[in-house]
């Protein structure tokens, strides 16, 4: 049996579900069936990737857990620690980083990462402590008055990761945040990523196009069909906890990457196993 050392916060929370996505469906109203049926069911302080070919409805199934599009059939329950909220409803505990950092140009790194609780009518004293512990927790603390602009690829998206935490979300949705970045800066936020997952306990969706990046971080990859995005297969990583660049020259790394890329092949073939 594989030794396994997930900290205590991301143990415990493991007891519950986050997600549950049955029967999820989505059609645009130009016909396009983008998603489903599709089912999902995530455990509270999980670590899963949705890993699939472009246009198979990776960031649809997102933007529907997070309550930004709303399925065209199917139930979807996403939970918090005081309950059970329907998505979209205030306070489900949802953070999401896009794939473009979406700065405000205008305004500092610190008025950045405050929006989201200037919005929610936090008094300025209190956010700008929260912002602030948030981008501490990026490795940002001595940028929290530089500009956007100012700023690396890498950093900008730190900016965008710390915007999504400091509302203390249950649930970190991150859709494909890394995937412009070049390859040194992508493993170092990879490792980065792997280090707050760890300490906080959040229940983290990760979109990928990356077979390795999804072996690396994930304790589950989910392999998802070609549109209409359907699950093709559900692959646990079982490796020591905590991972790090042993993991990735692994022999146990490879093998988890080739059996990845096996059940992602159909997907490309336009063929699937289903």
């Amino acid at each position: 049996m594989v030794e396994r050392k997930t900290s205590p916060a991301v143990e415990a929370s493991l007891t519950a579900l986050a997600v549950s996505l049955r029967g999820v469906t989505k059609a645009y109203d130009n016909g396009v069936m983008a998603l489903g049926p599709f089912d999902l069911t995530v455990r509270k302080g999980e670590f899963i990737s949705l890993l699939g070919p472009s246009g198979c409805g990776k960031s649809t199934a997102l933007r529907i857990i997070a309550g930004l599009s709303a399925p065209s059939s199917g139930t979807v329950r996403v939970a918090r620690h005081e309950g059970e909220v329907q998505p979209g409803q205030p306070g489900h505990g949802i953070g999401f980083v896009f794939q473009e950092p979406t700065l405000m140009p205008w305004t500092s790194v610190r008025e950045n990462v405050r929006l989201p609780l200037r919005l929610a009518g936090v008094p300025k004293a209190d956010a700008r402590a929260r912002a602030d512990a948030a981008l501490a927790s990026v490795g940002l603390a001595d940028f929290a008055g530089a500009y956007p602009r100012e700023l690396s690829g890498g950093m900008k998206m730190r900016v965008s990761l710390a915007r999504a935490l400091v509302t203390d979300p249950d649930i970190l949705l991150m859709d494909e945040p890394f995937a412009a970045l070049d390859e040194i800066t992508r493993f170092r936020l990879n490792n980065d990523l792997l280090v707050l997952w760890r300490r906080l306990g959040k229940t983290v969706i990760f979109v990928t196009h990356s077979v390795f990046e999804s072996v690396y971080l994930s304790q589950r990859v989910v392999v998802m069909t070609a549109r209409p995005g359907r699950i093709q297969a559900d692959i646990r990583i079982e490796t020591v906890e905590p991972r790090g660049e042993e993991f990735r020259t692994s022999a146990a790394y490879s093998d988890y990457c080739r059996r990845v890329s096996a059940a992602l092949a159909p997907s490309y073939s336009g063929q699937s196993t289903l």
